[in-house]
């Protein structure tokens, strides 16, 4: 009798165990008496780690060969980071390993979670607007200017146009695009008409030789006056002290007050800013100007891209959707934003009309 309540004791007693673990969400210690709340802590702290700096990354510090702006470039690559976490997560069988990934999760899918959402559908005020670093090795500028003008944009942003392919970038979209204005090696081709057309002095103080990389143009569209810039911002180079941005920084300082210095309230800015959205390089035209709300777009190296540093962005609009289109012949890929202007912009100031830029 003693024994058979023993027996039915400690029968009793494995099977509250068995249900305490399920109901913990818990498995048996392993062989150094872990259980699935004390192992992957490693895996915890990189978790922790990651969720840091998706949220903290200005926080980093970019002194000493720059690497914060290396972290913002490739700041949405650290999704990957995540997934790899939860693999070895549910392969240790890490239930604290696996709740610190909420974390990550939650940081990641606030900062580009957004991107991956359906754009509202286009509306009857939109403009289109074209980026295109087009290559100055491009051996085919024919083909790549008739690939653009078949997105049907509004505006098409040149980088890199150098002779002879200019002339067939000019023969080629002039029967859709009478309207353009090229200075140095960026160009606008547009739609409607373009005055005001110049060039723009963005170029960093140590450079001394002839350089012209950017302009300005207003394009008379038919939902108003619109101020248009085009740049090409100075190339960020890894070398063996690091990254090296300060003319790429001190270039976008210049245009950033340019644009602030703007009168026209729409302001349209197309580029290959060699920089990301996030990279805290770029903040004098983000903390200025409306950047894409839908859409990644990695438009570097068009081989494999892995950024996105050719950008669109706008003022007293919104860019609601930003695309990339089928390669080129350039090692860049072309993207194509929709923007939607803004009904009651701000009251324009005066421009000075310089005269129609046409053909």
């Amino acid at each position: 009798m003693v024994e058979r309540m023993a027996r039915g004791t400690a029968t009793m007693r494995a099977t509250v165990r068995r249900w305490t673990r399920r109901r913990a969400g818990t498995r048996p210690a392993d062989a150094r008496g872990r259980s699935a709340w004390t192992r992957g802590r490693v895996l915890a702290a990189a978790a922790v780690l990651t969720a840091a700096l998706l949220t903290f990354h200005r926080a980093v510090p970019d002194s000493l060969g720059g690497p914060a702006s290396l972290l913002e470039s490739f700041l949405p690559w650290l999704g990957l980071v995540v997934v790899a976490l939860l693999a070895l997560g549910l392969l240790r069988r890490s239930a604290l390993a696996l709740v610190a990934l909420l974390l990550p999760v939650a940081a990641w899918t606030y900062l580009f979670g957004g991107l991956l959402l359906p754009a509202p559908e286009p509306g009857a005020d939109d403009l289109v607007v074209v980026q295109h670093n087009v290559s100055d090795e491009n051996t085919d500028p024919a083909g790549t200017a008739r690939a653009l003008a078949g997105a049907g944009p509004d505006l098409i942003a040149l980088q890199e146009l150098v002779p002879p392919a200019l002339a067939v970038y000019e023969k080629t979209l002039a029967p859709d695009y009478p309207y353009r204005t090229v200075q140095g090696t960026v160009g606008l081709w547009s739609k409607h008409p373009l005055t005001d057309a110049g060039p723009l002095d963005i170029r960093p103080r140590d450079i001394t030789e002839d350089w012209s990389r950017g302009l300005r143009a207003v394009a008379h569209t038919p939902h108003g006056e619109i101020a248009a810039y085009v740049v090409h911002l100075p190339s960020v180079r890894m070398g063996a002290g690091g990254l090296a941005s300060s003319r790429r920084d001190e270039s976008a300082r210049l245009l950033g007050q340019a644009v602030a210095a703007e009168e026209l309230s729409r302001v349209i800015l197309a580029g290959d800013l060699n920089g990301t959205v996030d990279d805290r390089g770029l903040d004098p035209l983000t903390g200025r100007l409306n950047v894409a709300e839908r859409g990644v777009a990695f438009s570097f190296p068009a081989a494999f891209p892995l950024a996105r540093i050719d950008q669109v962005m706008a003022r007293s609009a919104t860019v609601t959707r930003i695309r990339t289109l089928p390669a080129t012949g350039s090692d860049h890929l072309p993207v194509a934003a929709r923007i939607t202007p803004d009904r009651s912009p701000a009251q324009d100031g005066p421009t000075k009309d310089t005269g129609d830029a046409g053909p």
